[in-house]
C-alpha cells in the first residue's frame, strides 16, 4: 500500500480533480463531526459527481448558441397573460416529452416573446442534461444548402442528432424557395420520431405554404411535426411595442 502523501497523486491518476481539491477540508469535517467512513466517502463522491455535472452544463451551454439572458426568470408572463404558465414550467422542467422524441410549436405575432420562451425553455432543459442547439431557420437553412451542394447532407443531418432538442426560430422568414424548402424539409423528416424540434412561428399552418414548395410538401411538414407535438400559442400586443411605447411616454 502506498503512504498516504501519494493520495494526490493518485487522485490525479483517477481523474477526481474536486475530490482532489476538496479532501483536506472534509477529512476536517469529517473528524469534528464524527462521520462513519461511508458518510465521508459518500461526501466526496457527491462533490465530484456535482462538478462533472456543472462542467457538463456549462460545456452544452457553450455548444447551444443560446442567447444569452432569455430565461423563464426574465420571461414576464403577466405581458402574456393568456399563456398556459403551468404547462410552460412542465415543459422546461420535466424531460419526458424529450426523450419520447416529440416537438413543441410556439405561433404568435412579431414581438410576444416567441424566441425569448423557446429559449428560455432551453435553458431549463440544458440544466436537466438535455443537449440543445439553438439556430434561426435562415441561418440552418443556408448551412444546410451549403451541405447539399457539397453533398453532405446526410452527414450533416447526421451531426445534429447529437443534439437531443433543436430549436428552429423564426421558420417564417425562410423563403419560399426550392432549395431551403427541400432542405428543410430533410431535417424535418430526418428527426421525425427520433429527436425534438422546438419551432417558433410568426405564422399560422394555413400561411406554411408560404414557406414549402408544394402544397403536398407543406402537408407533410406540417404532418410530421404536429404529430407528436405541445402547440402553444401567444395572443398578445407586441411586448417590443408596447416598452417602446412606455419609453416614449417617459
Amino acid at each position: 500500500m502506498r503512504e498516504a502523501s501519494a493520495l494526490p497523486l493518485l487522485l490525479k491518476e483517477l481523474r477526481l480533480p474536486t475530490i482532489g481539491h476538496l479532501w483536506q477540508s472534509i477529512v476536517r469535517d469529517a473528524d469534528e463531526k464524527g462521520w462513519s467512513y461511508e458518510k465521508f466517502l459518500t461526501t466526496l463522491c457527491d462533490y465530484e459527481i456535482e462538478s462533472r455535472h456543472q462542467k457538463r452544463i456549462q460545456t452544452f451551454i457553450k455548444k447551444s448558441n443560446l442567447p444569452y439572458g432569455k430565461t423563464l426568470s426574465t420571461f414576464d408572463f403577466k405581458e402574456v397573460d393568456k399563456l398556459n404558465k403551468p404547462k410552460v414550467d412542465d415543459l422546461a422542467h420535466n424531460t419526458n416529452w424529450i426523450r419520447q422524441a416529440e416537438n413543441l410549436l410556439i405561433f404568435g405575432p412579431s414581438g410576444v416573446g416567441k424566441t425569448h420562451l423557446g429559449a428560455a425553455i432551453g435553458h431549463s432543459l440544458i440544466e436537466r442534461g438535455v443537449k440543445v442547439l439553438f439556430t434561426s431557420a435562415t441561418s440552418l437553412v443556408q448551412n444546410l444548402q451549403v451541405a447539399r451542394k457539397n453533398y453532405n447532407l446526410p452527414m450533416t443531418l447526421s451531426k445534429l442528432d447529437q443534439y437531443d432538442l433543436l430549436i428552429i426560430d423564426d421558420i417564417g422568414y425562410v423563403r419560399k424557395d426550392e432549395g431551403e424548402t427541400h432542405v428543410l424539409f430533410e431535417l424535418i423528416a430526418h428527426r421525425y420520431e427520433s429527436s425534438s424540434l422546438i419551432v417558433t412561428s410568426n405564422q399560422p399552418f394555413s400561411e406554411w405554404d408560404q414557406i414549402f414548395a408544394t402544397n403536398s410538401m407543406t402537408v407533410a411538414a406540417i404532418d410530421r411535426l404536429v404529430h407528436h407535438a405541445t402547440i402553444l400559442e401567444i395572443n398578445s400586443e407586441s411586448y417590443r411595442k408596447k416598452q417602446s411605447l412606455k419609453n416614449h411616454l417617459n
